[in-house]
């Protein structure tokens, strides 16, 4: 009579492979009232973050990714050349200067009365 497997004691197949750091079971409770694609930009700006450390300051006002969201909209992440923050356009806005070089998030504009270019 041919031998079966012992069952192991413990997680199914699947469960095995998610790691500590799974997004699906780690959600900031902060993010669960937001729509889905702005919880995303969160999650990424938040990656952003953690990747660049202490390099901020030197890419401060460059932009870091372009996404295209859909045919007619495209999405911008980039640090804020005067709050130093990751910022997306959607959320914050962007304001860019003449010469295409220094971006700044919409809040700083408006409080810094930066002139230039909405995108």
């Amino acid at each position: 009579m041919p031998r079966t497997k012992k069952k192991s004691a413990g997680r199914s197949g699947g469960a095995k492979h998610r790691s500590v750091f799974d997004d699906a079971y780690h959600e900031e409770p902060e993010d669960q009232d937001l729509p889905s694609d702005e919880a995303g930009r969160r999650k990424i700006k938040k990656n952003y973050e953690e990747l660049l450390g202490v390099r901020i300051d030197k890419l401060k006002g460059r932009i870091l990714n372009r996404e295209k969201i859909n045919k007619s909209i495209d999405g911008i992440y980039f640090i804020c050349a005067e709050c130093r923050r990751i910022c997306h356009n959607l959320d914050e806005g962007l304001v860019e200067d003449p010469q295409n070089q220094r971006y700044v998030c919409g809040a700083c504009a408006k409080e810094k009365g930066v002139k230039g270019t909405a995108a």
